[in-house]
């Protein structure tokens, strides 16, 4: 067994990255933020604040070679990953040597932002495919003259309520080739696919264009953000939805072109029964349904989580961190599994696509099975909401410490509860005033436990004992369900907001100029991806039209 201390070298991953023999999981253990400044470009971001939490369910296989690397305040936070990996079971954890900086120093590529393997790879497909696009000011013109124009926004549905274009249908991307006939029946009918930036955009065009429907389409150039730097004006709280019913002519047409194209980019089918046969030792199978939420909850495949094709293609490195691993869709329609299966395969992936749709019985599982999460290192006590809010009528002595995601402290927490990030603990503390108690949150307290016996620990390093730490039963849920009031702000942050980047396509009030900065950040993938050489990216020829 390997030791927890072992190290790789950056020339020793980036031979593993090429062969993907044996699977590795190179990890980033940084919050989220300082992830998304640079990285590898195989580097997935697992904070070590969140490893108990997380490890199981996205490397699930315990001697997976995992390569470690992270620094926070000049503190390496590589040891501490790999002792708490360790714990978990894991036994093949390697320190990657010299970090980050021994990467840059070994003339290893560095990457900004998050999702990047399926950006750059969106990016290589628009060069090589030359995908085609119509400007803001040119969509604009079409929507506004009423021409036989529809407009698809292949983004998650929450992410099309915030901002739309006017007039666009919420179609996530790997509804596309689904839906598109029942949407656009004329084949003179304009297509316009969108997203926020230009990932979603391109792939959703050039699935469409991949599929053969009869239609032009296009890609909105630079999607909502081209939309905003034209000057023109979005919509918000859109709910047009595609239509659930589909015609057998629709359906059974969307079904050849699917196969089509994934046969094309080389997807395998595999039967159900079948599929113990691809967990051979030492491989790592992530199956997914790549339905929309609502139909994985009505009935799924036991044993297969739900991922939206769209998303998995967009959020690649997030879903399936081990580079190397085998996936497996599946739907009951016989299209999305395959459209979105074409792009993984494309992107170097071995996947599989299930041979035949599955029947009603089959989809019988409506629950998802509770994660399982490792025992917390040491045994801390608990206080419900009311015992809590008794304390904190008292004068002083007790402090609240919400170890929550950012955004959903400042949205809202217990009144005067202080944030923080659990791996930063000992920093918040330094901001935190001296408290004869610390009461421990997050949103259901499952981290908090986790953070508490950290806590624990660190003053008891200290020699303060005496100072009591507890967790609140059930965390800021159970507080607010018991009809106790909160509070929102950023008044009391006790560590900088870096648990996650803030995305310059997200919301409504991001700075023009960090608009153009990212467009031209995406611009730039493709010359990126030359000068790093580890990619495995193929793009396919756009397949023939069936007869």
């Amino acid at each position: 067994m390997t030791t927890a201390t072992a190290t790789l070298t950056c020339a020793d991953v980036r031979r593993h990255l090429l062969a993907r023999e044996p699977e590795i999981a190179l990890i980033d253990l940084r919050e989220e933020d300082p992830f998304a400044q640079e990285h590898p470009l195989w580097a997935a971001n697992l904070p070590l604040s969140r490893i108990e939490i997380e490890a199981w369910r996205r490397i699930p296989r315990r001697d997976t070679l995992i390569v470690l690397y992270g620094e926070h305040g000049g503190i390496d936070l590589a040891p501490q990953g790999a002792k708490v990996f360790a714990a978990l079971g894991y036994t093949h954890v390697h320190l990657l040597e010299g970090g980050l900086e021994g990467w840059r120093a070994a003339g290893g590529e560095l990457f900004r932002d998050v999702n990047v393997p399926s950006k750059s790879f969106g990016e290589l497909v628009e060069h090589e495919r030359h995908t085609p696009s119509l400007s803001a000011p040119e969509v604009k013109a079409l929507v506004d003259a009423k021409a036989n124009v529809v407009v698809l926004d292949a983004r998650r549905f929450d992410e099309y309520q915030t901002m739309s274009i006017p007039s666009a249908t919420s179609v996530p991307g790997a509804e596309l080739v689904l839906r598109v006939r029942a949407l656009a029946p004329d084949p003179s009918t304009q297509v316009i696919v969108n997203c926020a930036g230009r990932t979603r955009s391109i792939i959703g065009t050039q699935s469409l264009v991949n599929a053969g429907i009869p239609n032009p389409v296009a890609a909105l150039r630079n999607g909502t953000i081209g939309w905003k730097l034209a000057g023109q004006v979005l919509d918000h709280g859109a709910d047009r939805q595609a239509p659930a019913a589909l015609s057998d002519a629709q359906r059974a047409q969307a079904q050849a072109d699917a196969r089509r194209v994934a046969d094309e980019a080389g997807v395998r089918r595999i039967a159900l029964a079948a599929l113990h046969t691809l967990e051979a030792p030492a491989r790592t199978i992530y199956r997914f349904d790549v339905r929309t939420p609502e139909e994985y909850a009505a009935g799924h495949l036991p044993g297969f989580a739900n991922a939206p094709g769209g998303q998995l293609v967009q959020e690649t490195d997030h879903q399936v961190p081990v580079r190397g691993a085998r996936i497996v869709l599946a739907d009951d329609d016989g299209v999305r599994a395959s459209m979105s299966a074409s792009w993984l395969a494309q992107m170097g992936w071995e996947v599989y696509v299930l041979s035949s749709v599955p029947d009603t019985a089959a989809l019988g599982e409506k629950t998802v099975p509770a994660p399982a999460y490792p025992p917390v290192a040491a045994v801390v006590a608990e206080i419900t909401p009311s015992e809590l809010a008794a304390l904190l009528k008292l004068p002083s002595g007790t402090a609240v410490i919400d170890v929550t995601t950012s955004a959903n402290h400042v949205k809202r927490h217990i009144p005067g509860a202080w944030w923080a990030i659990r791996a930063q603990l000992a920093d918040a503390l330094a901001v935190v005033p001296a408290a004869q108690r610390y009461v421990l949150t997050c949103g259901s307290s499952l981290l908090a436990r986790y953070a508490a016996a950290d806590l624990r620990a660190l003053l008891d390093a200290r020699g303060q004992q005496e100072v009591e730490v507890v967790v609140l039963a059930g965390g800021n849920a159970a507080w607010f369900a018991a009809g106790f009031e909160g509070e929102s702000g950023e008044a009391r942050l006790a560590n900088p907001r870096t648990d996650r980047y803030r995305r310059p396509y997200e919301g409504t009030d991001a700075p023009a100029e960090a608009m153009q900065a990212y467009l031209d950040w995406e611009y730039g993938l493709v010359a990126q991806l030359g000068r790093d050489g580890t990619h495995h990216f193929k793009v396919i020829d756009q397949p023939a039209k069936a007869a």
